[in-house]
């Protein structure tokens, strides 16, 4: 297989998971994983797949509980299997990569993070775009999920539920944006149908609560990065309220080879930047051999 159009399929898996996923360019080329973020979908890295795929392979799935991947009605949505799923989805893949790069965005830093860190051997580099890792990149919007974390009620529940409504999913689009007119419309409205659908809020809110635990694993993986030195870069925008600019200059304390570049954008800089993030990771791809 040997192409650069971007061709979207489902993998099986033994647990019954199908796995969606976007992929473009050749098989001999080096690879990298995108791994998007909440409440998007592999949809979200539709402009920046054609400009990586002639110089790499790419593969963007969608993570469970969003996007187009299906899983069983006993799924149990947390970090670790969704970890686990994507980490079993690489494995499974046609003609699998024994080696790639990952880009972490939001959820897709714990999601990869996991993986990286049970599999070191396999990860050639990390592009993290707003993906945190340390506590002093959680912003302020992060105080009522500490109240779930503290105390998984109803309350704690119910007060974040206006996370999952269109004017929630909108505004992490644009707020930070210097020209919000430039968001397509269809980015933040696909992301809201996935969301809406039967029984989804639960599963989203499960997913706050279990986030907690992604804190608590924030020393394990600062340990991989000390330990590995593996090449990062963090392009972050530094309008983001959810994970501020201090967590990208965080990276430093364990990589002090890292390179961390800001943007003047918000949460979704991908989004309205992707030229200049696909550069930037070009550039530093290229720098480590890949």
């Amino acid at each position: 297989m040997n192409f650069l159009t971007t061709v979207t399929k489902y993998l099986p898996l033994l647990g019954g998971e199908k796995v969606f996923w976007r992929e473009s360019g050749s098989i001999h080329s080096p690879t990298i994983v995108l791994l998007h973020g909440f409440p998007s979908s592999s949809h979200q890295f539709r402009n920046l797949i054609p400009i990586l795929a002639p110089t790499h392979r790419v593969i963007a799935p969608d993570l469970p509980g969003f996007g187009f991947t299906e899983v069983p009605a006993t799924y149990n949505y947390t970090f670790d299997n969704l970890a686990d799923t994507i980490g079993e989805f690489l494995e499974k893949i046609p003609h699998p990569p024994s080696k790639y790069s990952i880009f972490v965005f939001d959820y897709g830093a714990p999601t990869g993070l996991r993986i990286a860190t049970k599999h070191p051997e396999r990860i050639q580099s990390i592009v993290s775009q707003n993906g945190n890792a340390y506590v002093e990149g959680l912003g302020a919007p992060w105080d009522p999920f500490k109240l779930l974390w503290a105390n998984n009620s109803a309350e704690n529940r119910d007060r974040l539920r206006p996370f999952l409504e269109i004017n929630s999913t909108k505004f992490q689009y644009e707020d930070g944006t210097q020209d919000p007119s430039t968001i397509a419309p269809e980015s933040y409205t696909l992301d809201q149908a996935l969301l809406d659908r039967p029984g989804n809020k639960e599963i989203q809110l499960n997913l706050f609560y279990d986030y907690r635990n992604n804190v608590a694993l924030y020393k394990q993986w600062q340990e991989y990065f000390r330990k590995t030195q593996v090449p990062l870069l963090a392009v972050w925008g530094k309008n983001d309220p959810m994970f501020i600019p201090p967590g990208a200059e965080a990276f430093k304390r364990d990589l002090p080879k890292a390179e961390i570049k800001f943007l003047d954008g918000g949460h979704f800089v991908e989004e309205t930047n992707t030229v200049e993030i696909a550069r930037l990771m070009l550039e530093f791809l290229k720098k480590q051999g890949f």
